[in-house]
């Protein structure tokens, strides 16, 4: 969330990038071009201000280092530390301007106004294309800087986007902003995402993208709270490759802390932003989250004061307070109260601003305009003609076909009677991250376009129409004005049907909106919490539009309101001048309404679908409902009513195709047995109806692919805070079950044929890299597009191995009846995994399977290669072994060894964690463990052989250390295990820590 918009405000061509591999792992900033760039200099000056400074940070001819270093030898310290909040005050006396950090640009610029809204991302995801998606990045980054000319103090050119989070769970609410499951897919689409966003040029930046939200950020419940358990095999092998490659490649030039904990620290301290700085060439900015930094002491309370938590924030690598909207004074004092306890020194404070001034120097800040090749973009960038026919373009691109009995395409010339009926039918959504769109073509817009004077487009929404009446008569009457009105409970006759007609619009977990047909306008929580009918569609922060109709029988409902802003959650009251207002603390204290169906919602639909050539329904979501920030779905099924509306249109028109609109995956799996034909797209912006037109019309030939598993049920998933999907068994990787629709999914209106594939090599070193090249033929009637994806299977291995796992792929466009021959490469490198006996990286020894096809269940080809690699040998226990790094574990917790380093294992009874394939001496004699236990009385370590359950080795008793972060040796005696290999168990008795231990021998 953007600090200082907490609500969002009321509404008021690039060339085509090179070839992917070539781009891939590519860093622009490469030894010649940076000692290049640095000898040309920075950025732009203050618009308008003739500086009277002539000093050496104003010399574009000089090195970046230097110029930074001599502007914070001009600054006083005073200065340096507002420059750490967000909002970066000016310095007149230096004629430099403010600056302000974090301007959302998801998917096209949001929250400024009307702009270009592109497909959400997992929608781009869905694309599988990394040139369009750069090129995506590459208009958005335009507009930016065309709403900067705008408002340079407010339009900041930092822009946080996009978000590289692993989707590795489709009920986390901020599913939309992501682009995939798959840490490969995320890091190509983040890479080109932000290659557009920063630009071409070797050193100026068009703008400076921050990656969101680092790390392991997946939840929303008690986000800010929650700490999630993320072993050092699923941080090297699914977090860091979605981050990773943006950085390394000198795209991204920053990432954003996240809310929660990660391994029982919160991410705005931990030391993996280290691991981050590593990996690029350049200063990186870090920036908080919002209100990030108040949390660590506040509602994480991890330190005791603001300014110990900022302390330690600042040399853990933060760089940027987002914190108390535009008011910097809590940053501003902790910093100086900390420089005045010693906790921090004013080189910590110079380091992280030096970070900041690097990035607005390349922005172009201080530089004259002629230098700057983005000084000249002006506000006519922004929704231009190309950038509308991008949009299409994208959204095209993203539409994928999950299922065609051959319903579709549909014919123009005999399909002309054609009914779109469903919520979603004649509507466009926007989300949280979205822009606002210039124009709006809806789904019946875009098929009455394409049909035209010749065709016939009929429309229901398949939401109830009823009339909500008081226990004594009166009705629920709505104002017409357009404006709206306060809601009133009336005596029957006033004002017509229409004034008392509501359309109820349910959205599953029992939330419904309801608007009003005397207005058209949805019913919200207004001034004084009376209920107006003032609001287009559900909006804000809070979305303060959402109610729950709960049953108190004799047929009767109490209106209990559901917005964000839970504090309010009371049931709706009928007052003495008939207003509804949200004041009942209880059911027994509200107001209670006979609801009267005046029109069936399915009813409408059943109607309008019967007799017609075709039947589209489109369902979904609304983004600002049961999914977005601060809130997670509870289970992925479509809502009841839409699944009913679906059975019914299904059973009254046979040739019926259901567009699914969603912002995330859904379980659909009824549809998927009886409806001739299924689409998925994503909310894909304002062209979305132009684009399903054209896909449902065969005028383009989808070839979106999901970027996520499809799951069959909610009972397919694991708990929610389960973020290392080896340990759960989940996403394409590890999920063994059936998938309603798998990785990579999605089908076409050709079909394709797969050579034999050819190898320039079949051995390779752990350094080589082997290229794949597949003959792939149209054979179909319809020229189009195919998703060649290549992945692989490791057969041998010390550790438990992905089923599968995407290494590259390429979408490529094929006429009918043609070849094309699709290069893909493997490079050994990407076959590592992190080899926790001795924290590292290894490619292991061993053949891998070479599996390629059309998604990850449907591989046409398989060879295999051999690599030469290493062996990992036995574990040496009786060497010091950090508790953190075992091989597998059950029930226990990664948590804070101290405040500022380390990770401990946490467990209590019950709880254990394994050791695989360790070396047992013959003199094995003993146990040496560091542990701690807060509480009082004591606990045990069972040091076991083969199993939890298996022979008991020795008992190490854990006493009370008097805190969790005071660790104490604790030692016991083995029996023989007996020389060999085994795996050792350490078995939790009660509650304790352990950061590290050892075996010893005689």
């Amino acid at each position: 969330m953007n600090p200082s918009i907490p609500h969002r405000p009321p509404a008021p061509s690039a060339p085509a990038a090179g070839p992917r591999r070539a781009r891939r792992g590519r860093s622009r900033w490469a030894a010649a071009a940076l000692a290049a760039a640095l000898a040309a200099g920075l950025v732009s000056a203050v618009p308008g201000a003739a500086s009277a400074d002539t000093g050496t940070f104003r010399d574009p001819d000089l090195p970046l280092d230097t110029r930074v270093e001599d502007l914070l030898g001009r600054l006083t310290r005073a200065e340096k530390i507002a420059m750490l909040h967000q909002y970066q005050p000016a310095v007149p006396r230096l004629d430099i301007g403010p600056f302000r950090t974090g301007t959302e640009a998801l998917h096209g610029v949001a929250w400024l106004g009307e702009a270009t809204v592109f497909p959400q991302s997992v929608g781009l995801g869905g694309t599988w294309d990394p040139e369009l998606v750069e090129r995506v990045g590459d208009a958005t980054g335009t507009e930016m800087r065309g709403f900067h000319v705008q408002d340079p103090a407010a339009h900041g050119l930092n822009v946080w986007a996009p978000v590289a989070d692993p989707l590795r769970d489709p009920r986390w609410g901020r599913n939309e902003e992501g682009y995939s499951e798959d840490p490969t897919l995320v890091g190509e689409m983040a890479t080109a995402y932000t290659g557009g966003l920063r630009g071409d040029d070797d050193f100026y930046l068009k703008t400076a993208p921050t990656l969101k939200h680092f790390a392991a950020y997946n939840i929303e419940a008690d986000r800010d709270r929650v700490s999630v358990t993320v072993p050092p095999r699923a941080l090297h092998e699914y977090v860091y490759p979605a981050f990773r490659p943006a950085i390394a490649a000198g795209n991204a030039t920053g990432v954003m802390a996240a809310y929660n904990l990660i391994n029982g620290r919160p991410a705005h301290v931990t030391p993996l932003l280290d691991d981050v700085r590593s990996w690029s060439e350049h200063d990186l900015m870090v920036v908080s989250d919002a209100y990030g930094p108040s949390n660590v002491a506040n509602s994480q309370g991890y330190y005791d004061t603001h300014a110990e938590s900022h302390a330690a924030m600042l040399t853990a690598g933060i760089d940027s307070y987002t914190d108390q909207d535009t008011n910097p004074s809590l940053t501003v004092d902790a910093v100086t109260e900390a420089l005045e306890q010693g906790l921090i020194t004013e080189a910590d404070v110079d380091r992280a601003v030096g970070r900041s001034l690097s990035v607005r120097f390349r922005l172009g800040e201080f530089d004259p305009p002629e230098r700057n090749p983005y000084s000249g973009i002006t506000p006519e960038a922004i929704d231009t003609p190309q950038h509308r026919k991008l949009a299409r373009e994208a959204a095209l691109a993203q539409m994928t076909l999950l299922k065609n009995d051959g319903a579709l395409p549909l014919d123009p010339e005999s399909d002309t009677e054609v009914a779109v009926v469903g919520p979603l039918a004649d509507t466009l959504y926007e989300d949280w991250y979205s822009g606002t769109m210039p124009y709006e073509v809806t789904p019946a817009d875009g098929i009455a376009e394409r049909l035209g004077e010749g065709g016939s487009v009929a429309t229901a929404e398949g939401a109830d129409r009823v009339t909500l009446t008081t226990a004594d008569g009166r009705a629920v009457t709505a104002s017409a004005e357009a404006g709206g009105g306060v809601l009133r409970a009336k005596e029957a006759g006033g004002g017509g049907e229409d004034a008392r007609a509501i359309s109820v619009f349910e959205w599953g977990e029992g939330v419904v909106t309801l608007r009003t047909e005397a207005n058209g306008k949805v019913v919200g929580l207004g001034e004084g919490n009376r209920l107006y009918n003032d609001q287009e569609q559900p909006n804000g922060w809070f979305v303060q539009q959402l109610f729950r109709m709960e049953e108190v029988g004799d047929g009767e409902v109490v209106l209990k309101y559901a917005g964000y802003d839970t504090w309010n959650r009371k049931y709706v009251s009928v007052g003495e001048d008939g207003a509804l207002t949200v004041d009942a603390d209880t059911p027994e204290d509200a107001a209670r309404f006979r609801v009267d169906t005046l029109v069936s919602g399915t009813d409408a639909a059943v109607e309008a679908v019967s007799g017609a050539d075709a039947a589209v329904v489109v369902v979904g979501n609304m983004p600002f409902i049961n999914a977005r920030e601060t809130d997670d779905r509870e289970s992925i099924e479509l809502p009841q009513a839409q699944r009913e509306l679906v059975e019914a249109v299904t059973a009254a028109n046979p040739n019926t195709v259901v567009v699914l609109e969603s912002s995330y995956p859904q379980a659909v799996p009824w549809a998927q047995e009886h409806v001739p034909a299924l689409l998925w797209t994503s909310h894909a912006g304002q062209e979305t109806g132009s684009a399903l037109a054209a896909v449902l019309f065969g005028d383009h030939n989808p070839a979106g692919r999901l970027p996520q598993t499809w799951y069959r049920s909610t009972d397919d998933l694991p708990a929610m805070h389960d973020y290392d999907i080896i340990h759960s068994g989940h996403t394409y990787q590890y999920f063994e079950g059936d998938p309603l629709y798998a990785f990579g999914h999605g089908l076409s209106y050709s079909t394709f044929e797969y050579g034999k594939p050819r190898l320039d090599r079949r051995r390779i070193g752990a350094e080589g890299t082997v290229t794949v090249r597949v003959p792939v033929t149209n054979t179909g009637e319809r020229d189009g597009d195919e998703v060649v994806q290549l992945y692989t299977h490791q057969n041998r291995s010390r550790v438990a191995q992905p089923i599968q796992e995407l290494r590259d792929f390429e979408r490529v466009h094929v006429e009918a009846g043609e070849t094309v021959t699709v290069e893909l490469e493997i490079d050994a490198a990407d076959l590592a995994f992190w080899d926790v006996t001795r924290g590292r990286e290894v490619v292991e020894t061993a053949s891998h399977d070479v599996l390629i096809g059309s998604s990850s269940a449907d591989i046409r080809r398989r060879t295999q290669i051999e690599v030469k690699g290493e062996r990992i040998p036995p574990r040496d226990l009786t060497e010091t072994t950090r508790a953190a790094d075992f091989d597998r574990y059950s029930g226990i917790a990664i948590a804070d060894e101290t405040k500022a380093d380390g990770m401990a294992v946490e467990g209590s009874a019950g709880d254990w964690i394994a050791f695989d394939a360790a070396s047992l001496p013959s003199r094995l004699s003993g146990f040496t463990a560091q542990a701690a236990r807060a509480q009082e009385g004591g606990a045990a370590l069972e040091i076991r052989l083969g199993s939890p359950e298996g022979r008991l080795l020795g008992t190490a008793e854990v006493p009370s250390t008097g805190g969790k972060y005071t660790y104490e040796e604790v030692t016991t005696a083995l029996t023989r295990p007996g020389a060999g290999h085994g795996d050792v168990y350490l078995v939790f008795t009660g509650d304790l820590r352990l950061s590290e231990f050892a075996l010893t021998k005689r």
